[in-house]
């Protein structure tokens, strides 16, 4: 790779294609009609800015409430269904034909009619019109079109199906019998009020989930996600199956970017696949191992999917705590599938690619100030944005703004003094490697916008949604400005510099609003489903069917949510897959799980559906990642397909294992010593899942190593289960102990109780749940924070209040439940025991492997 005669990489028409039809629409018209379609796109855009923004309530004008700010959501993201996406594959790609742009304005009216009508609609609740009854008519089958097109049949089939039921219900069998509803109360319900279509999962990608798609496809434009390519390649492009390690870790890197599988498998495989094949990787290897690293983006905090977000509304705890859950899985996934790809280079003798030749000491002492000095801006960072706010007050934001633009005036200054570094054509026959210091340099600016994003969000612990507004500004200013800054350092002409950087602002203002068309269509239409449950009663149906089918099992019915998640994720994208899911079946698991004794987290649960809906990315017979990169290796998808979810079982095993212990999600961690520990201890898990699944350790491994391997994974990931087999896990202390226990329990941990009570069918249940409890303070105070009210008389303890939407009512409590005991943990040996067991079985394999391993060529 060098600066100079680099040639970039073109995608193929037939790639492009693949991605537009599957996150832009597949239409680019000319004229006119372009000019309307990107104006439109961006003023979406610039709402999006404005409605999470706080200059509405600065200014006092264009404050809107949730509904209207869905309303008017839905119907940007209709007309630009209509617009941007055609009817059918034959349709005309650079024409929109008039019925196009009827339907665009009818589905923008239904969908802004909340909206423009909302003062009245308030005036008279249940009591529709005519024109609303039409509207919301129309409205429902404009949403089935834009569905249609933009996600394609299997989702409107889903909605159509709960439609059906909705009005089949006394015609259904009788255990999912119910009255029924009229099209009067279906219309109502679905499109009228914020019950359906207009629910919590439209108000999320309304909220919060735009901006961080805006501010990930402005960082890209920016030219970040190159910059993370290159960063990758320079920094792993000299191990053994180099280009491989850069697809894993690149995408690891571009999940902050890009929040899509098949964008993340095109704009990093189209130079690593090639790359790969010529390292000696097969092409359904190398388009595998690129799908599987490139669907774990979504996983990878801090910026995950979308369906992520979703999680802060469903879960009921901020982003900052669903990051903090999901980044050791996380982590794991990736570490664990650049062993994957280090076991294939290994396999078929991979040379790596040459770099700079360099002494020892000097690379080491390259290295150790790299890192050094890494660590010292981030302390300075950190110390220096805390003493500013401490010495300055509310001048502080003002200050530190200044200081923030002093920086980036500095980054851009010292980027310019260097050549921008390009990618090689992956194809041609020779490369070099820069060095990492090479490429840092051209793109410190980059970091600015990911510090401010962090800092919010995780910091100062603002909401997602003015978090990804500061950080999507930040964004902007820097795709504004720096090229004509570069332009400035490097005497080169100005104006022509400004107008670029216009350009690419108002396209990727466009583009992040044509990204968004497919969730916010997704999110609207699973409101739908979302809708029926709530109009039906079907998710008490559904905990009693799957408690049939499962017979109580948790581990069956764990593995039919699964199939379900990756059925259903083989037509619709990720977002509407959780959202399906999620409603469905998460409290089927927190309810029956907590009938069989085992307090299952509410945030464990939630990202079980979550990697589940993203595995089906990849699976076979429909997995667009494995689809996007198999069109780049030319290879067959399927068998593509099938490779990629052989490389993601080591994803698909890691929700089992938080199920039954939560520490992965650094639940329950109670010192630093207990964290490093469970972080370890992981690791090597998922690792000898890896080898095992690889049939590879030092050396090709016999069946009964591969096996040994499996057991001592399950030892590491679960020490406790061997323990249980001899001890009790817990102590049982009666009911009036609650109180003493909650006051003497440490901060942010949890207390497991056992409850017994009368469900709304009238039937005992009794069921064991885990509560949160935050900071020390007065017992009745630590529990109503997680919205519970309990009061004492005598040896008994009832629960008196369960606050609505809080963490105690999603686990299914309820008012007039009885607190039966209280389970503290039982003194019992160490896990260290089992543990160290398993370690020891590890390394007589090894042993074993490396006496037999082949002499080196």
């Amino acid at each position: 790779m060098t600066d100079k005669t680099a040639a970039t990489a073109e995608l193929s028409p037939e790639l492009e294609q693949l991605v537009a039809e599957a996150d832009t629409g597949g239409r680019k018209p000319i004229g006119l009609a372009a000019q309307i379609l990107l104006w439109i796109a961006v003023s979406w855009s610039l709402f999006q800015l404005w409605y999470a923004s706080p200059l509405p309530f600065v200014f006092g004008i264009g404050v809107l409430n949730d509904t209207e700010a869905r309303a008017i959501h839905l119907a940007f993201a209709l007309f630009l269904a209509y617009t941007a996406y055609p009817a059918f594959k034959s349709s005309s790609r650079v024409h929109i034909p008039l019925i196009d742009w009827v339907l665009a304005l009818a589905g923008a009216f239904a969908g802004a009619y909340l909206f423009l009508f909302y003062n009245q609609l308030a005036l008279r609740p249940g009591q529709p019109t005519l024109m609303d009854l039409v509207t919301a008519g129309s409205g429902i089958l404009l949403l089935l079109e834009a569905t249609r097109r933009s996600l394609g049949l299997p989702m409107v089939g889903v909605a159509a199906v709960f439609m059906l039921f909705t009005f089949a219900g006394p015609y259904m069998p009788e255990a999912l019998q119910h009255k029924g509803a009229s099209l009067q109360r279906f219309l109502t319900h679905q499109w009228l009020v914020t019950e359906g279509v207009f629910g919590i999962a439209l108000g999320v990608s309304t909220s919060f989930v735009f901006l961080f798609v805006l501010f990930g496809t402005l960082l890209d434009k920016a030219g970040a996600g190159n910059w993370l390519m290159q960063l990758s390649i320079a920094l792993l492009g000299h191990l053994r199956g180099g280009p491989a390690k850069v697809a894993v870790v690149s995408s690891a890197l571009n999940g902050v970017v890009s929040g899509s599988s098949v964008s993340n498998v095109v704009s990093g495989g189209i130079f690593t696949i090639p790359l790969m094949k010529r390292t000696g990787l097969s092409g359904v290897k190398a388009g595998a191992i690129e799908a599987s690293s490139s669907i774990n983006g979504q996983i990878m905090p801090p910026v995950m999917g979308a369906a992520a977000f979703l999680m802060v509304e469903y879960v009921g705890i901020p982003y900052s705590e669903i990051i903090k859950h999901a980044a050791l899985p996380a982590i794991a996934s990736y570490i664990s599938l650049f062993y994957i790809v280090h076991l294939e280079a290994v396999k078929i003798g991979t040379a790596p690619i040459p770099r700079e030749r360099m002494e020892a000491k000097t690379r080491l002492l390259r290295t150790g100030l790299g890192l050094s000095g890494t660590i010292a801006i981030l302390c300075l960072l950190y110390y220096g944005v805390q003493g500013i706010q401490l010495a300055f007050g509310s001048a502080a934001p003002t200050i530190l703004t200044l200081v923030a633009a002093a920086v980036y005036v500095a980054s851009v200054w010292f980027s310019s003094r260097y050549e921008d570094l390009s990618l090689d054509d992956p194809n041609a026959p020779i490369i070099s490697l820069p060095r990492a210091w090479d490429v840092v340099r051209t793109g410190l600016d980059f970091i600015i916008p990911l510090v401010v994003l962090l800092w919010c969000l995780t910091v100062d612990q603002l909401s997602p949604g003015l978090s990804a507004f500061w950080g999507t500004l930040t964004v902007i200013g820097i795709v504004a400005t720096r090229k004509p800054l570069l332009a400035l350092f490097r005497n080169q002409s100005i104006p022509n510099a400004i107008a670029t950087g216009w350009d690419d602002l108002v396209d990727g203002l466009a583009l992040g609003a044509r990204n968004m068309i497919g969730i916010a269509v997704a999110t609207a239409t699973a409101g739908i489903v979302v809708g029926t449950v709530t109009l039906t009663g079907l998710g008490l149906m559904m905990t009693e069917f799957v408690e049939f089918l499962s017979g109580g099992n948790v581990i069956i019915m764990l593995l039919l949510i699964a199939m379900i998640s990756l059925v259903l994720g083989m037509g619709i994208p990720t977002t509407a897959n959780y959202i399906l899911v999620a409603t469905l079946m998460a409290p089927v698991v927190i309810e029956l799980g907590a009938q069989a004794g085992l307090a299952i987290p509410l945030i464990a649960v939630h990202l079980f559906v979550f990697y589940f809906g993203i595995m089906a990315d990849i699976t076979p017979p429909v997995g667009l990642a494995a689809f996007a990169a198999a069109a780049i290796s030319r290879e067959d998808p399927i068998a593509t397909g099938f490779q990629g979810a052989l490389y993601s079982l080591r994803t698909a095993i890691l929700p089992f294992v938080f199920i039954f212990n939560p520490a992965l999600l650094l639940i329950g961690i109670d010192s630093v010593p207990h964290l490093i520990g469970v972080v370890v201890i992981s690791l090597i898990a998922i690792l000898l899942f890896a080898a095992a699944t690889m049939n590879w350790f030092i050396t090709k491994s016999r069946l009964w190593e591969s096996a040994i391997l499996l057991l001592a994974c399950f030892t590491l990931f679960r020490p406790d289960w061997w323990l249980d087999q001899f001890y009790p896990k817990y102590r049982e202390l009666p009911a009036r102990e609650l109180l003493a226990q909650v006051e003497r329990a440490p901060s942010d941990t949890r207390i497991t109780l056992v409850v017994e009570g009368l469900n709304i069918e009238g039937e005992t249940v009794r069921k064991t749940v885990s509560v949160p409890l935050g900071d020390p303070k007065e017992p009745r105070l630590r529990l109503r924070a997680a919205g519970l009210g309990v009061a004492g008389a005598g040896n008994k303890v009832t629960i008196t209040n369960v606050a609505f939407g809080s963490y105690a009512k999603r686990l299914g409590l309820e008012a007039g439940y009885e607190v039966v005991s209280v389970l503290e943990p039982a003194q019992r040996p160490s896990q260290i025991w089992p543990i160290g067991g398993g370690l020891i079985a590890v390394g007589l394999i090894a042993l074993l492997q490396w006496r037999r391993r082949p002499a080196p060529a």
